[in-house]
């Protein structure tokens, strides 16, 4: 798992299991490098991280295997874990992918972690 200053980063099962491991509640936002909207995305995803007293973690699927994993049809897609469980999600919609509010509002809407 790796750290960049703004949001902790994984890019596989293994490092996704670990961090739900090791956090209660944990919201990921599962994206691909390729999908134009995670471009958008990801950038307010990691000024949401600095500014929210909340465990938030990217997960990078270029590979589809957390996707598969968790039902995933359209990148990117924002999931609150409690205790390794899916307890909410907010999926993106195809064609539009997720609006900055949309992300901002879900990770308001989580309980504090």
């Amino acid at each position: 798992m790796s750290d960049s200053p703004s949001c902790p980063r994984v890019d596989n099962v293994r490092d996704l299991e670990q961090a739900l491991n090791e956090k209660n509640r944990l919201i990921a936002m599962v994206y691909a490098s390729w999908c134009p909207f995670c471009r958008k995305a990801v950038p307010v995803f990691e000024g949401l991280a600095r500014d929210e007293e909340r465990n938030l973690l990217l997960v990078e699927d270029d590979q589809e295997q957390v996707a598969d994993l968790y039902g995933i049809d359209v990148f990117p897609t924002l999931i609150l874990f409690e205790k390794g469980l899916i307890v909410k999600r907010l999926d993106g919609k195809p064609g539009l992918g997720l609006h900055d509010k949309q992300m901002a509002d879900f990770i308001q809407s989580c309980p504090l972690l």
